[in-house]
């Protein structure tokens, strides 16, 4: 009987030093998603392009016409706004050969749908599912339909880009700023930025169409560069201010004329926020998972809760990254005076949003010193939010009333003056569905 005890201790010590392991791995964001619990590529979504493939089967929707209005109809079945139109002429998508100055790619996006099309090419979507993530598609308009088969077919070679390669160990989505030649082809060697929040606003927009004002401060948009003897040489006073792209390219191919500004920095603020949901979730779900099976192994209790001190920091470190992400911790100011964009993409985004008593949303935008002027991402409302696995939401609720509550709050989160505090958990407790019974009841 010593024997065996000391055998099962053993095993034990050393269970739990390869989940300590696997906890670290996980934590760096190096975990293979293909495995299980994840399965992606194996594992069949239900996000909304697999809902609009099932009305496509049924027959409900059918896409005809040229390719414009192809791709406005995709448009409206997806709930995309075709205000929220960006341009980039970098050629740094899959459709390279298309992509110049004088034929910008085009993206879309709404809260969980982005959708890219070059005019002559196909058209690119990135689906956000609640369990897996972005899901990637190619939609080739010029194909005829061929029965049973889907419309818009999953592509696994976006993942050479959009699997790691750009962000930690996940399927992630993003955008870049890159200095590129006339050509719209990327100058590498002078640098490349993957855009968070947190990139000062000089540093954005490299091969980017961007129409809005912002002041004095320049930025990398709507400007191509030159080498000279090894020197970059780039006018980004060119780039500043710009609210017109006319004869830049032919806009009559587009579906709108602009690429605003401000729905140019809501992107790069959602493309944050998503891909820290994404990592969160798949780290927590794999540690559990490892978790339960050295449970079983060691014939001990099996629970849903993180036990083991090196899972329980996984879970406490992936909330915290959550946390920051939606409350914009870091975030770069926005220039000096604000900025301005076309206010049809402001009233695109503000026609979806959840108001509390007092009329104030998370959608509310700020625009002078920061984006939101209330700082919490709208997308804690989203399906994959909602799906993480509850020890983490429930750690993830517990930092938000840490840094929401009126007296002794974490002083990680400081820039949150009182008002906006005081505001923040008004629209969580009227409007947000799924916040705990009982959240900061005593404030």
């Amino acid at each position: 009987m010593a024997l065996r005890h000391h055998l099962r201790l053993a095993a034990r010590i050393v269970a739990i030093a390869l989940l300590s392991d696997a906890a670290t791995v996980s934590a760096q964001g190096f975990d293979d998603f293909e495995q299980e619990p994840i399965r992606y590529s194996a594992s069949t979504p239900s996000d909304a392009v697999q809902q609009l493939e099932a009305r496509l089967r049924a027959g409900e929707v059918q896409f005809e016409g040229s390719d414009a209005q192809i791709v406005r109809a995709l448009l409206a079945e997806l709930e995309v706004p075709i205000e929220s139109q960006l341009l980039v002429f970098s050629k740094t998508s899959f459709q390279r050969p298309l992509i110049s100055p004088s034929t910008p790619r085009a993206l879309y996006f709404s809260d969980d749908v982005y959708v890219g099309w070059v005019p002559g090419g196909i058209v690119e979507v990135a689906s956000i599912d609640a369990q897996l993530g972005p899901i990637f598609y190619r939609f080739d308009l010029h194909a005829p339909p061929v029965a049973e088969a889907p419309r818009l077919v999953r592509d696994a070679s976006c993942l050479s880009c959009h699997g790691g390669q750009f962000v930690r160990g996940i399927p992630g989505v993003f955008v870049r700023s890159i200095h590129v030649e006339p050509t719209g082809e990327p100058l590498y060697r002078f640098g490349s930025l993957v855009i968070d929040e947190a990139t000062p606003f000089e540093e954005r927009f490299g091969g980017w169409y961007v129409t809005g004002t912002h002041g004095v401060s320049l930025h990398r948009g709507n400007t191509v560069a030159h080498v000279e003897d090894e020197r970059l040489i780039v006018d980004e006073a060119a780039g500043a201010n710009v609210i017109d792209l006319a004869g830049r390219f032919e806009s009559s191919d587009y579906l709108a004329p602009g690429s605003d500004l401000v729905a140019m920095l809501v992107l790069q603020h959602q493309l944050v926020v998503h891909n820290a949901i994404t990592r969160a979730g798949f780290q927590c779900r794999r540690l559990l998972r490892y978790q339960e099976g050295l449970q079983r192994d060691l014939h001990e209790t099996v629970t849903s809760e993180p036990t083991y001190d090196s899972v329980v920091g996984v879970f406490d470190r992936s909330a915290q990254e959550l946390v920051d992400a939606l409350l914009s911790k870091g975030a770069a100011p926005l220039p000096e005076g604000g900025v301005t964009g076309d206010p049809a993409f402001q009233r695109a985004y503000a026609a979806t949003a959840r108001r509390d008593a007092a009329g104030e949303s998370l959608r509310d935008l700020d625009l002078t010193t920061r984006l939101y002027r209330n700082r919490l991402s709208p997308l804690i409302d989203s399906a994959s939010f909602a799906a993480l696995p509850a020890p983490l939401l429930a750690r993830v609720y517990a930092r938000l009333a840490q840094a929401l509550r009126r007296v002794d709050s974490d002083p990680r989160y400081a820039y949150l003056e009182s008002p906006e505090r005081a505001r923040l958990v008004a629209i969580l407790r009227e409007t947000h569905r799924g916040l705990p019974e009982g959240w900061l009841a005593s404030e």
